[in-house]
């Protein structure tokens, strides 16, 4: 079973004897050791696997690992497998739980743009940059066990009085809606665990050993659910790299890591060195680079994939000049290697990097993706009118009634919908339901509560329709009696409101095509959108290059990589202190440890900034990494001699006849 391991894999997998850290470098097959644990602690170790926990941070490394255990195990052995992810964990335990903390079981989860309205409502803003500093900050305060009123107590200006105020108020509101967001996802099991004692020992009857993904990514709560699990048992793998640790702006702490020795005196650590992934000549880079951090857990990644190509420097006259070179050897690398476009990708620090790269390669016609970018359903023009459709087709879905009610405005505001709320959560059942009985009248002025039951007999009516009518009718219906695109144009600027509402527009037509061509109707249509992410033709990974952040690129690969904007204030990030600096670092080496087989980095010596140019200093871990594995290219002091035209004319002609014995 274990044999596909090399030694320090095996060891990992076949180790039960307490708590373990897999010291796991990058592409070392971190993965591949978690599976065979897993097959292992069923096949051979007796464990059931309804009682085995693996958790990590992203449904798709979530249901990855969970396709490949299957691959392993024969028969039905993983169908009662936990693979999920912190938060979808923390859901099932509230869930199974919730009424020890007030909720009932089908309390709603909000999402980031559900917290926003509440927060804007709140703070009676509508800056976005505000909103987002005001929701990691409240995400902070969460993630370190700080309640609004010890954040009250603690403030020490009147922006953080003001913001932990809104916290206070934030909490009741999603108490009265029987709420929670993300990250109540994590922080009420922890609450649950400490305040009831009973249900700790329910799941840790029910988890009898733990596997965590991806251990440097954690932040304190995350922490604290971990540990508050294992129990004295301490039966459990962690597996991480304190060298990819590059969340620490979401809370994330590599601490962690090194907490595990101090809470587990008999943790046993076992480093995976083996790279599966890149040249040793990448990896030589990697490795004296990262050398720079102070570091707790020494290792040395090596591989057995040859030496490699030398890594390219390239020292351009502006931006423009940077993505031109960038797409253009790109392209003539393609040619001449016979690749795909999918076999590249360009990362940067900062999104704004990536413009001129795009316009570059649209002038090329290359075609690219850009990791990150914002989903066709993840709009808030087109949530809005999801909001509908989910409660057409569920009545008791109570975000898609709090957003439905309240876009656009009928004069039901944050007041009603507590009350409503609160009554709601003491019944134990839906917004939608609680609006119906009695009691809510007589607790409502007559004006709201009138505003509020044409609303719902409005989607009565369309939900008895929904079934039978065709899809177009009950469609087109409803964006008349809702006015959206009045209501749009009310609130927004026009060119904004004329993009917003050509998205629905859009939106509506391919559900008018979809229904019609599928024969399904209103409510077979809702199920459709809640499976898919993107419209129809984008579901196949395309023949593209890959641009992405750096953040966003973690955990994947490529053969062959750009890295753009190695300068001073870009990377690292300019003000960072000495720890900035050295998550910094670690940014640069998941950068170049993305790369199989070539790697190119480049800067520019002055960069336009708005209408005005700025000077710019190349990257000081450009001067940390090893001179004798470099080549220099470009405007560079020491870059090597550029070819001359005829040299270039020869090497194209090379290109074309290679080209055409090709065809």
């Amino acid at each position: 079973m274990l044999s596909k391991l090399n030694e320090a894999q095996r060891e990992a997998a076949r180790y039960l004897d307490g708590p373990l850290l897999v010291l796991a470098g990058a592409g070392s097959g971190k993965t591949r050791v978690i599976t065979h644990k897993i097959s292992y602690l069923i096949e051979r170790c007796g464990y059931q696997a309804r009682n085995i926990a693996a958790i990590t941070f992203t449904n798709k490394a979530a249901n990855e690992m969970r396709e490949r255990v299957a691959t392993l195990l024969p028969g039905n052995q993983s169908k009662d497998l936990i693979v999920s992810t912190f938060h979808s964990l923390g859901m099932t335990i509230l869930r199974s739980e919730a009424k020890l903390l007030g909720y009932k079981p089908k309390f709603s989860i909000f999402d980031s743009s559900d917290s926003a309205k509440i927060l804007a409502e709140l703070s009676n803003a509508d800056d976005k940059q505000m909103l987002r500093a005001l929701q990691s900050q409240l995400s902070n305060w969460k993630s370190d066990f700080i309640s609004p009123d010890v954040a009250i107590l603690n403030a020490e200006d009147n922006e953080t009085l003001l913001n932990a105020r809104i916290y206070a108020r934030y909490q009741e509101t999603l108490k009265a809606y029987q709420a929670v967001d993300f990250d109540d996802l994590i922080h009420l099991p922890v609450r649950l665990f400490n305040e009831h004692p009973e249900a700790l020992l329910r799941w840790q009857k029910r988890l009898h050993y733990l596997l965590i993904d991806e251990y440097q990514d954690t932040n304190a709560c995350q922490y604290q659910l971990t540990k508050l699990l294992a129990g004295q048992r301490a039966a459990f793998t962690a597996v991480g790299d304190d060298d990819q640790a590059i969340y620490a702006w979401r809370g994330a702490s590599v601490e962690n890591l090194h907490q595990l020795r101090h809470d587990f005196a008999n943790l046993k650590v076992i480093k995976l060195e083996q790279n599966y992934r890149s040249s040793q000549r990448i990896l030589t880079v990697a490795n004296q680079l990262i050398n720079r951090n102070t570091k707790v857990f020494e290792k040395k990644l090596w591989s057995d994939h040859g030496i490699g190509d030398p890594i390219r420097i390239y020292a351009a006259r502006d931006d423009d000049n940077e993505a031109e070179s960038v797409v253009m050897r790109l392209m003539s690398h393609k040619f001449e290697h016979r690749t795909q476009f999918s076999d590249y990708a360009i990362l940067y620090r900062s999104n704004h990097l990536s413009r001129v790269i795009e316009t570059h390669l649209r002038d090329q016609r290359v075609p690219y993706t850009v990791s990150g970018g914002t989903s066709f359903f993840d709009r808030a023009e087109i949530k809005d009118i999801i909001a509908y459709l989910r409660l057409i087709a569920n009545p008791d879905d109570d975000p898609a009634f709090i957003r439905a009610i309240t876009t656009p405005k009928r004069g039901i505001g944050n007041v009603t919908l507590e009350k409503l709320g609160s009554y709601a959560g003491t019944r134990h059942i839906s917004l939608f339901e609680a609006a119906f009985e009695t009691h809510i009248e007589h607790q409502l002025p007559p004006a709201q509560y009138a505003d509020l039951m044409t609303f719902c007999r409005f989607i009565n009516r369309l939900q008895d329709r929904a079934e039978i009518e065709s899809c177009s009718e009950l469609l087109d219906e409803l964006l008349r009696a809702i006015a959206y695109e009045t209501w749009l144009y009310d609130s927004q600027e026009a060119r904004q409101a004329e993009a917003k509402w050509k998205n629905v527009s859009d939106f509506i037509d391919w559900l008018k095509r979809k229904s019609e061509a599928d024969g399904k109707n209103l409510l077979d249509m809702v199920q459709t959108i809640a499976l898919i992410t993107m419209l129809d033709g984008k579901d196949e990974e395309p023949d593209a290059v890959a641009l992405s952040t750096l953040h966003a690129a973690k955990g994947l690969e490529f053969p062959h990589v750009f890295i753009i904007g190695a300068e001073e204030d870009i990377l690292p990030f300019r003000d960072s202190d000495e720890r900035g600096i050295e998550e910094e670092r670690r940014l640069m080496y998941v950068g170049i440890t993305r790369a199989e087989r070539s790697l190119q980095i480049s800067y520019c010596n002055r960069r336009k900034l708005g209408k005005d140019w700025r000077a710019c200093e190349p990257s000081r871990f450009l001067d940390e990494m090893p001179v004798s594995e470099l080549v220099y290219a470009g405007a560079h002091k020491e870059a090597v001699t550029t070819v001359t035209k005829s040299e270039g004319l020869d090497r194209l002609a090379n290109i074309k006849a290679m080209l055409n014995r090709g065809a």
